[in-house]
């Protein structure tokens, strides 16, 4: 079951989601990965979008031969599995292997705004 929070992000992490497979079609690596760390900051304090996001960037290590990404992953799934739900996520953390699982980080002020409409419609 999906909360009220995870429902109402839903248009924007999928928007996101949706921009980085249009990147990964054309062959921009780089540019998918970065629209799945927004669909990340966007989603994260939804579990169900969080661990998705991770999952997805497995896939986008193991696609692009990163074992570093891969393995980052692996951990980060299983954190955002079992901590989102108690509210344990660091906010604005863009979710890569390239930044510590722990580091709050700012957030783009237009995601801040999306994240918190998508609070306040709870």
């Amino acid at each position: 079951m999906q909360s009220e929070f995870s429902r109402q992000i839903a248009p924007h992490v999928e928007a996101e989601l949706a921009n980085a497979r249009r990147a990964g079609s054309a062959g921009d690596a780089q540019q998918e990965f970065a629209h799945l760390e927004r669909a990340h900051v966007i989603g994260q304090e939804s579990t169900y979008w969080h661990v998705k996001v991770h999952v997805l960037m497995l896939g986008w290590a193991l696609r692009n031969r990163s074992a570093r990404e891969a393995f980052g992953q692996g951990f980060r799934i299983l954190g955002a599995a079992t901590k989102t739900v108690f509210g344990l996520v660091p906010q604005g953390n863009t979710g890569g292997a390239n930044v510590s699982p722990f580091k709050n980080m700012p957030i783009e002020p237009e995601l801040a705004t999306l994240i918190q409409k998508a609070k306040t419609h709870i």
